[in-house]
């Protein structure tokens, strides 16, 4: 008898949201040490921070029907001073990387909910390799500096482009797309 492999579920539908549950803040914990310890290499154990501590954490949780299963993606904002927003630590989980959707969607719901509070500058250092989907989505490159011994990219969104979203509590829904 002759197996033949299966490819691994990948859902169809996403909730983008605050993370509001321990679990959620758990499993974007969980993904940001995959990513960046495990994956990249470029913290030991942990890449918490002091900014954890006032950071809003925001996650992209995979469907089952109605039923919310996994962290698959996670990104943090914060508040530096009156107005000025920051996005950090943008992580999707391996398998859900050719979604094509989920970081646009995080990013998406990170500054328009920031935006909604009082935002009137969004900024991120944002890997190179990650620049050009944050251009396609209308942010723009200030500098670029050294951090972490990766060059990353110091950039800051069109707020034009991303109206206030007052309820991220609840989030929205992302679909993956068609391949």
């Amino acid at each position: 008898m002759m197996f033949v492999p299966v490819s691994p579920f990948i859902a169809a539908e996403y909730q983008v949201k605050f993370a509001t549950c321990a679990w959620e803040r758990d499993g974007a914990a969980a993904l940001r040490r995959q990513v960046f310890c495990r994956e990249q290499g470029l913290f030991q154990d942990d890449d918490r921070d002091g900014l954890d501590d006032a950071a809003i954490p925001i996650v992209a949780i995979s469907m089952l029907g109605v039923v919310g299963d996994a962290v698959v993606g996670t990104v943090r904002i914060h508040e530096a001073e009156p107005g000025v927003w920051w996005g950090s630590r943008l992580a999707v989980a391996p398998e859900f990387r050719k979604v094509g959707s989920l970081g646009a969607a995080l990013i998406r719901l990170a500054v328009a909910s920031a935006h909604a509070r009082g935002c009137t500058r969004f900024l991120a250092h944002v890997q190179s390799q990650n620049a050009l989907l944050f251009r396609r989505l209308h942010w723009q490159t200030l500098d670029v500096v050294d951090l972490f011994g990766r060059q990353h990219h110091r950039m800051a969104a069109d707020l034009a482009h991303y109206p206030p979203f007052p309820t991220p509590e609840a989030g929205f829904r992302a679909l993956r797309k068609a391949a």
